[in-house]
This record gives structure tokens, C-alpha cells and sequence, in this order.
């Protein structure tokens, strides 16, 4: 295999711990000189959705490389470790579906590994920091050009632990859909795509109806959250092309009180 020249990393780890670092320096020392950059660390802890949905959305804009993602609540269980070939790229991390929405939109996996080859491990290996001892390391000797499937046992990709697929749908003069994830600002990301809402004749400078829950709000449909006054809610389209709900200066995921996977209605102000 290839060697890559660069390395991403996304996790719920933190950063007020040396979690990270220990990872970078396992890294730094395997494959010294590699790239690598940072995704994120701040995943909610133990949120695959959310990890997931930053992931894919982000994996587009990267090179190509060894991506490592690790929110693991069953670090330590049976659940798998596994290495993915996607397009381009290798991601490496657990197989509880962290992985899923990025193979797919790369095109979907081309093969995949469990991660069985202890000889590229480090040791001991921590039952509960898998992200330093075996994925890290693993992703290390992929980056350098060690083949993939030295990793370990193949598996069939047909039994990889997958997310279901965010529900979006037009149909009945209404777009259907969920709450795909919350950012630190509070605004809240929807499985709508702006071309659903063209397809309902919803532009920008028209408002639109959120139905979610209890709640039945108009709300106008701009560019941009900073289009309305401090305090006011909009919906608007964001860097993934996906429709999502914010208050200007506030937070709308605490307004709505909507949490991920939660379902989600829009129409057209007229209808």
C-alpha cells in the first residue's frame, strides 16, 4: 500500500487531559514527520451520531490519508476494531457505526480489516485507551506504507456495524426529517437538504413552518444566522448544505429543546 502523507484524528476525548497528546506521540514517533490533523476532540462523550455526522461531513474536505476516529463506549468489550479502505483513504477507529456515514459518502468500503495484528500494537495495551495503543499505532504503520491487510483478519464489509441512514423526504408539501447533530453554538443541523426546500418553493427571504415536537414556529429562511437580531431564530442553509435552525447570539437547540434524531417538519409559510 501507498504511504500517505497525512493523518486526521477525531475523538471525545477532551482536552483538559494529556489523552490527545499520548496519541500524537505515538504517532510522532512511528511515522515521524506525518501530518496530522485534528478534527475534533470535542465530541459529546460517547456520542457515535455525533462523531459520525462531524466525520463524514468533514472526510470531504481532507486529503487523503489515515483518518482515526475514536468515540468508544465499548472500548474494551467485544465490539470490533476494524481499518476500512474507502475511496482514497483508510479510516481506522471502532466498529459500532462511527465510521459508517464517512465510508458511505467516500463511496463505500472497498475492504475492511479487524484490527488482529497485535505486532503493531503498542504494549501493554490499555483495556480502555485503544486510541493510543492500537489504533494510533495501527494508523501510524498504515500512513508509512505498511499494507492493510497486515492489519489483521479480513471481515465482510456486508457485516460492518453501520448508523441508519438520516431520514429526509419530500412528500405532501412538507419536507420530512431529523435532527442530524447540535454544534457548540446550539444550532441545530437538520437532515433537510436546501434542494428539498427548493423543491417546496422555499427561497431565501421566505419564511417557513418548523414543526418539531410541541413546538409550531414561523421562522424566515436566510443566508446567514447573523441576518436577523440578536435573539431572533432563522433557518439557514450551512457549510454541508443541510438546513439548520439557530438563534442569533443564542441557542436554538435550548429554545427548541431538540435533541439528535429528533423529527422534523418543514413547510412553506403559505401551506
Amino acid at each position: 500500500m501507498a504511504s500517505y502523507d497525512c493523518l486526521s484524528f477525531l475523538t471525545d476525548y477532551g482536552l483538559d487531559d494529556g489523552f490527545v497528546a499520548a496519541c500524537h506521540g505515538v504517532a510522532a514517533r512511528l511515522a515521524p514527520g506525518i501530518r496530522v490533523i485534528d478534527i475534533t476532540h470535542q465530541i459529546p462523550p460517547g456520542d457515535v451520531r455525533r462523531g459520525a455526522a462531524v466525520l463524514a461531513q468533514t472526510l470531504p474536505y481532507l486529503p487523503p490519508g489515515v483518518h482515526v476516529a475514536v468515540v468508544d463506549p465499548g472500548v474494551g468489550t467485544t465490539r470490533r476494531a476494524i481499518a476500512v479502505r474507502a475511496g482514497e483513504s483508510v479510516l481506522v477507529g471502532p466498529d459500532n457505526g462511527l465510521l459508517s456515514w464517512a465510508v458511505a459518502g467516500a463511496g463505500g468500503a472497498a475492504g475492511a480489516y479487524q484490527l488482529t495484528n497485535g505486532e503493531l500494537w503498542l504494549h501493554p495495551v490499555s483495556p480502555t485507551f485503544h486510541g493510543r495503543d492500537i489504533f494510533m499505532p495501527v494508523a501510524a504503520h498504515l500512513a508509512t506504507g505498511t499494507e492493510l491487510a497486515a492489519s489483521g483478519n479480513e471481515i465482510d464489509v456486508a457485516g460492518l456495524v453501520t448508523l441508519p441512514a438520516p431520514t429526509s423526504r419530500v412528500r405532501g408539501g412538507e419536507a420530512e426529517g431529523e435532527v442530524m447533530s447540535v454544534d457548540r453554538f446550539g444550532n441545530v443541523q437538520l437532515s433537510i437538504t436546501a434542494s428539498d426546500a427548493d423543491q417546496l418553493g422555499i427561497g431565501f427571504g421566505s419564511p417557513l413552518v418548523v414543526r418539531c415536537g410541541r413546538h409550531h414556529i414561523t421562522v424566515p429562511y436566510l443566508e446567514t444566522f447573523a441576518a436577523v437580531a440578536p435573539g431572533e431564530m432563522v433557518a439557514f442553509t450551512d457549510s454541508a448544505g443541510l438546513i439548520s435552525l439557530a438563534v442569533n447570539a443564542g441557542d436554538a437547540a435550548q429554545q427548541l429543546g431538540l435533541p439528535p434524531g429528533a423529527h422534523v417538519r418543514l413547510t412553506p409559510a403559505s401551506t
